[in-house]
């Protein structure tokens, strides 16, 4: 029975072993590729005959990193605080306030997912317009400031907690503020951190709001840059996965730094009404 156990385990530990291969296969090839020489291509095989780094000299060098890395990282930190501040209020008061129609309002936070941004593209442009934001950080910011999944998110974990910890802190005083910022919002780090981590990389990979609400060369992101990498009928490749390589490392870097607290926001934050 114990060999029988063994066995088992090994087989499960070779398959799930295969699978992260085949998920890591990807990013695998776009790191070969980024030492290869310029003169390779993804058909001529896996391996390239020289390796070299001038692709990632070319890359930064071309495509202005430093002044894309600023514009995505304070882009996706304002939204990200956004998110966390307005899901924060948000989600407390769907959680423990009762107050007439709040299942309704979970309902319309609950709605908002499954509208896709491009549908509201045109009226968001008509009001950036309206508000003299376009070609401006507000343009990058605004319209991702809150989010339904964020307040939905919040609002679970906080239903995870158990209110006789609120009641103790009003019977020593503290008002609603004061128990969601000394009480709630520490327990609730893990679905914070969640929030953050998924904000972050969200907005770190998104093209459309800067390619849409902005033309300016001093607002382009991260995105735009290995956009500009790509040509119509030609590619290099080698340039373009250093580009790519280059603009993967803060994100792979956050999710290192904070993958213990996102795994934990994520396994506590379950369905419960």
């Amino acid at each position: 029975m114990v060999n029988g156990n063994r066995f088992g385990s090994l087989i499960l530990n070779i398959g799930l072993g295969l699978i992260a291969i085949a998920l890591l296969f990807p990013l695998i090839f776009v790191i070969i590729t980024s030492f290869a020489p310029a003169t390779f291509k993804p058909t001529e095989g896996l391996f390239p005959k020289t390796w070299t780094v001038a692709n990632y000299q070319r890359a930064w060098q071309q495509g202005e990193f430093l002044l894309a890395f600023f514009n995505s990282t304070f882009v996706a930190i304002a939204v990200t605080g956004c998110q966390i501040f307005t899901s924060a209020l948000a989600g407390y008061s769907l959680a423990r306030l009762n107050f007439k129609g709040r299942n309704g309002v979970l309902l319309i936070v609950l709605a908002t997912l499954i509208i896709p941004f491009q549908l509201l593209v045109i009226p968001i442009f008509l009001v950036l317009k309206w508000g003299h934001l376009v070609n401006t950080y507000g343009a990058l910011i605004l319209p991702t400031a809150a989010n339904g999944f964020g307040i939905f998110l919040i609002r679970q974990y906080i239903q995870t907690i158990p209110i006789e910890l609120e009641e103790a802190a009003t019977l020593d005083g503290a008002n609603r503020l004061q128990v969601l910022w000394n009480v709630i919002l520490p327990l609730t780090r893990p679905a914070l951190v969640t929030l953050f981590i998924f904000t972050f990389i969200g907005e770190w990979n998104d093209l459309f709001k800067a390619l849409i609400f902005t033309t300016r060369p001093e607002l382009k992101t991260v995105q735009l840059v290995l956009s500009g990498f790509q040509e119509l009928f030609t590619a290099d490749w080698s340039l373009l996965m250093a580009a790519v390589a280059i603009a993967t490392i803060p994100v792979m870097v956050l999710f290192a730094i904070a993958q213990r607290q996102f795994i934990r926001g994520v396994a506590a934050t379950g369905i419960k009404n």
